[in-house]
């Protein structure tokens, strides 16, 4: 034991004194130091090369793809918003038909005379508001007059006939009136039998058209026809022709039944007349 420890330690003192007196070779040392730097990053260039050109690649490739995928779907779009909509059909019900406009101007027949009053104006004017033949009751404010048996009382006179111009499908009935005295109320009322296809198609009187209130109804088996004189309006002593005009059937047209009222105020006093009309009435009987 004694004999090893003292050659490890003989061992240990060279080696001490050896390494005392070594020396090292400073620019050997650097030399091979700086050419180890020099050739460490050509090293790493070589190995950083290689996943840089792969990322490039995969880079390249994802930007191809992106890029068709952009084309694609630009083109896409592109041919959705030019295709044109679908057209769509929208299913409503039928319009409904208007029914015939019931202030329109009937027809009338060419050149109707006022009747056997002679001078007085030819007009062809409707009622402002004519009902249709259906109505089955008058206008508000208009009702039915009592029936008069007397063509004349006191200043007032009428007649009524069937105008002479009536054909055998369109007559016209004339209600002529006569009075010495001025007039502050007056209504006049027409009542024509329906005997077939009477229909109204017009109605006028002499006096101004804007000093009366004009109906026209069917009531009770009659076209009935009146006219009323406007509050603060008068009639002037004189002869005036009130007329009702209307269709009727094929043939000569029996005016029996027909009759006309006429209820005025002269002198403050109340006025009424009344009667009918020819027996046999218009053209073709």
């Amino acid at each position: 034991m004694t004999m090893r420890r003292d050659v490890h330690d003989d061992l240990r003192a060279r080696l001490h004194e050896a390494a005392g007196q070594h020396e090292p070779d400073r620019a050997r040392i650097l030399a091979r130091v700086e050419r180890g730097m020099m050739a460490e990053p050509d090293r790493q260039s070589h190995r950083a090369t290689r996943p840089v050109l792969g990322w490039a690649r995969i880079v390249g490739a994802t930007a191809a793809v992106a890029g068709m995928l952009a084309v694609g779907g630009y083109a896409v779009a592109s041919a959705v918003k030019s295709e044109p909509p679908a057209e769509q059909t929208v299913a409503v019900s039928p319009s409904p038909v208007k029914s015939p406009d019931a202030t329109s101007r009937p027809p009338n027949s060419p050149t109707p005379s006022p009747g056997s009053g002679g001078g007085a104006p030819k007009e062809t004017e409707p009622s402002p508001t004519p009902t249709p033949p259906a109505a089955s009751s008058p206008s508000p404010g208009v009702s039915a007059l009592p029936s008069v048996g007397v063509q004349e009382d006191g200043p007032v006179w009428s007649d009524g006939s069937v105008d002479p111009h009536s054909n055998e499908f369109w007559a016209q009935s004339n209600i002529t009136l006569k009075t010495s005295k001025e007039l502050t109320a007056l209504t006049v009322q027409l009542r024509v039998a329906q005997t077939g296809g009477v229909t109204n198609t017009g109605a006028w009187r002499s006096l101004p058209e804007g000093d009366f209130t004009a109906t026209v109804v069917e009531k009770d088996g009659f076209l009935v026809y009146t006219w009323v004189l406007k509050d603060g309006r008068k009639v002037p002593a004189g002869e005036w022709v009130f007329a009702g005009q209307y269709d009727h059937d094929r043939g000569g047209r029996d005016a029996r039944k027909d009759t006309y009222v006429a209820v005025g105020t002269a002198d403050g006093q109340e006025r009424a007349v009344g009667g009918d009309f020819a027996a046999t009435g218009q053209g073709g009987s």
